[in-house]
């Protein structure tokens, strides 16, 4: 696979290219992958993300499933009483709207019927932001939940446990970069996709 040479390639760092077969292209978002991926055409080309690139032109990528960009992540952060999941549910949407996460995600005050530890915030999001959401919730220096469970099968574990939500929130990343899908779909032969600022 042959990349173009690209403008300050330490910029790409976090973005995607996309192996066509015939050629590829760089400068995607995971958004942007998505609609490549969910279009009968492109089905079946590869996917990188670009993990490091240095100012030479150098670049680490690493490939990505499909399945990556179909599956839901999500942290889940238990409490013992309903009072202190609703200080958790609160701090965190109070904290996002000073700092907005790296990607979409919802955040739901939940409980569970049964649990031992039945109340819980839940932030469930792309899996492909696993690290990403990791590093934000790092920076922001929330500690939710007496207990923290988190990954793909957590999360399908709460959606079978039938959750009653208290209370929901959709939280936004403060720039989208993504281009419609109509675009993403009439731009595929240009070799790059953005020039980062």
């Amino acid at each position: 696979m042959k990349l173009p040479e690209v403008p300050s390639p330490e910029r790409y760092s976090g973005l995607y290219v996309f192996d066509f077969g015939d050629q590829a292209a760089i400068g995607y978002t995971a958004d942007e992958i998505a609609v490549l991926l969910e279009s009968e055409k492109y089905r079946h080309g590869k996917v990188y993300r670009i993990h490091r690139a240095l100012p030479d032109g150098t670049m680490e990528l690493a490939g990505v499933p499909h399945e990556r960009f179909q599956l839901e992540d999500g942290i889940l952060f238990y409490r013992s009483t309903s009072e202190a999941a609703r200080a958790d549910y609160e701090a965190l949407n109070r904290l996002a709207a000073d700092a907005p996460p790296p990607c979409r995600m919802k955040v739901q005050l939940a409980r569970l019927q049964g649990a031992a530890h039945s109340e819980l915030t839940a932030i469930i999001f792309p899996a492909e932001f696993t690290h990403e959401v990791a590093g934000w919730l790092n920076r922001l220096g929330y500690s939710g939940g007496d207990f923290v469970e988190g990954g793909p099968s957590q999360v399908t574990n709460y959606y079978e446990a039938g959750p009653v939500i208290i209370s929901r929130q959709q939280l936004w990343p403060a720039a989208d970069d993504s281009r419609p899908a109509e675009e993403v779909l009439a731009t595929t032969h240009l070799a790059v996709q953005r020039i980062p600022a």
